[in-house]
């Protein structure tokens, strides 16, 4: 299980696994702020000494569960100093650290406790307790829970399976007087082609697989991405915010990347929080999806247009300069005159407000996860603020390539980074090598087998690279339309065009074995309903969405953003859809990602009667 699929060649003087990594950092930096998070009301500070300390009390404090080398723990929990710690002395240990979305149910939880067999987990609060007590009699391998909080013991059955993260730490105290060499042989016994953690796969479709990734799969896509960016950093003047789940491969290789360059790591109180974080900490830099830009430029946008006369005039000129002198700076093209002084006025009245509503010292952001619309890339471009798109997934330990401050083009996903290739198969299919690529699914050999071709990872991507090197995504391989008429259509790139609108939220692209495609739409409700009352329409979501001089103006407005596409690809058709697609509705994944089956079946009739008219 953990014997790589390539020749290990080590970096000299730099780490081999995540432990030397963590070590590597307290011996050079041991600055006091490596990471800020607040409790009750306060930020608080932890450095990297205090990290390695709780880390070795959490390691020795597993080590008398008898957990050992090789072992799989969960964690399942929202992001919290505590989830570092835990993660970090799991680590230490040798063991596995298998990371559950907060956001998974019981029976999703059920499955990933017993396909990775971990004998203890660490949840956050009594609520995730809950969910792994509701299934305990499922789960014969879990002998001991860790709960970060304090639970009430009159309402927990099981005690015996009980134990708080404090008590956790004083056993491993307990252990390090009466065996003070333990902590620094486990560490030493790990090498770089030991499992280090099991990340399960959203699973879009079927059933999630465990990702096996190494050591050295994770430390050598930090080492490489960090000399991909090599020049950009000064981690005296650095700050980052983090809010991305570490559950998720994009956030946590990020945070053993700020701690490989000691970039001091910010968590936010929660995703509704960030904006009033970003204004707190004032980060310098922070990763995201692009989801969260679409309700940023939304939110900015909407609030001014919807100011009256004369803001909403000024909101529309700004933004529309601004992503004409974005877009010709961009792509190194002459700027004329009047726009070059229509955008510095641009600057002053809308967009040095963009900037000082992130803190106002971004100096760029790093967006991965799904695909990126360009209008959204120009508008911050517009206010100073880069978007840094990358490409990854959680079989190539997150980073494939990536876009850099000195090397960044709009619309694709960067060049490969260091010691990364690509090539593109003759279907379109992204593949790609090296130390960066997973060891496999967990107990899933067949699946394995079918993700290779030879050496080469199948990425289930589509795209290509242009003559600079630069990589794009076109779509899911397995996510392509194909139209009654034999087009193929990639639905992701239209629904960002979709979404760059401040009357759409979300949007999923229909029309697999239909002669036209058509969309579901969510409305970005606040302005959408600010529309229907100026043109004074009222009524409850379900009865706007059926309202036909708001499906007539929402319509227009879709064809106008995809006016530019080939016929085949122009929507018809649209419905409106009263209730967001969520993860709790089991329309998306935990990454985000649409569950495109599950939504089509549930909007079965809807789609139909779309097409009904047509004979689609």
């Amino acid at each position: 299980m953990t014997t790589p699929a390539y020749e290990i060649k080590t970096i000299p003087g730099k780490p081999t696994t995540l432990v030397e990594l963590l070590h590597d950092s307290a011996a050079k930096r041991d600055r006091q702020d490596a990471f800020k998070y607040k409790h009750e009301g306060v930020w608080k500070t932890c450095s990297y000494g205090e990290m390695l300390k709780r880390a070795r009390q959490i390691a020795l404090g597993l080590h008398s569960l008898g957990v050992r080398k090789g072992d799989r723990v969960a964690i399942l929990s929202e992001n919290r100093i505590e989830w570092i710690a835990a993660d970090l002395g799991i680590l230490c240990l040798g063991a596995a650290n298998v990371p559950l979305y907060s956001t998974l149910t019981e029976k999703q939880v059920a499955y990933i406790v017993n396909d990775c067999g971990a004998t203890v987990a660490f949840v956050s609060t009594e609520a995730q307790l809950k969910k792994l007590l509701a299934v305990q009699t499922e789960l014969p391998l879990l002998k001991k829970v860790v709960v970060f909080d304090g639970y009430d013991p009159t309402a927990i059955k099981e005690q015996e399976k009980l134990m708080s993260l404090a008590n956790l730490e004083e056993i491993g105290k307990a252990l390090e007087r009466e065996q003070p060499q333990l902590f620094e042989q486990a560490n030493k016994a790990i090498k770089p082609q030991d499992l280090a953690t099991l990340i399960y796969t959203s699973g879009t479709t079927g059933e999630p697989k465990g990702v096996i990734l190494t050591h050295w799969n994770i430390v050598s896509d930090v080492l490489y991405t960090a000399e991909t960016f090599e020049g950009t950093w000064n981690s005296d003047e650095e700050q980052a915010l983090s809010f991305l789940p570490f559950s998720h491969v994009f956030e946590r290789v990020v945070l053993y990347f700020y701690i490989h360059k000691g970039i001091p790591i910010c968590l936010a109180e929660s995703i509704d929080a960030v904006a009033n974080n970003l204004l707190e900490i004032r980060p310098t830099l922070m990763t995201s999806v692009p989801r969260m830009f679409e309700k940023i430029m939304a939110k900015i946008t909407e609030q001014g247009m919807t100011a009256g006369f004369p803001k909403a005039n000024i909101v529309r000129w700004a933004v529309d300069v601004g992503r004409k002198w974005a877009r010709l700076t961009h792509t190194k093209k002459a700027v004329p005159f009047l726009l070059s002084l229509q955008y510095k006025l641009a600057q002053k009245l809308f967009f040095q407000k963009i900037r000082d509503k992130v803190g106002g010292r971004i100096r760029f952001f790093l967006s991965g996860g799904a695909p990126l619309a360009e209008d959204i890339a120009y508008f911050f471009l517009a206010a100073g603020i880069p978007i840094l798109q990358g490409y990854g997934l959680s079989e190539t330990s997150a980073v494939v390539s990536a876009n850099t401050p000195t090397a960044n083009r709009v619309g694709s996903v960067g060049k490969p980074i260091k010691n990364v290739e690509v090539k593109i198969a003759e279907d379109g299919e992204i593949l790609t090598r090296g130390t960066h690529v997973f060891q496999g699914y967990f107990n899933k050999p067949q699946e394995t087998a079918a993700a290779f071709d030879g050496d080469w990872f199948k990425t289930g991507d589509i795209g290509h690279l242009d003559e600079d090197g630069f990589l794009y995504i076109t779509d899911r391989k397995k996510e392509l339309l194909k139209t009654s008429g034999g087009k193929y259509l990639a639905p992701q790139p239209i629904e960002s065009k979709l979404k760059s609108s401040i009357y759409i939220a979300q949007a999923m692209l229909v029309g697999d074995n239909r002669k036209f495609p058509s969309a579901l739409i969510v409305p970005n409700w606040e302005a959408f309903c600010n529309y229907a009352k100026s043109r004074g329409i009222t009524g409850s979501r379900e009865e706007l969405c059926k309202n036909e001089q708001l499906r007539a103006m929402m319509l227009k407005e879709v064809q106008t953003l995809t006016s530019d596409l080939a016929k085949y690809e122009q929507i018809k058709k649209i419905a409106l859809i009263p209730q967001e697609f969520s993860i709790e509705n089991g329309q998306l994944t935990p990454t985000m990602k649409l569950k495109r089956r599950v939504i089509e079946q549930h909007y079965k009739e809807l789609i139909d009667e779309m097409y009904q008219e047509t004979g689609g």
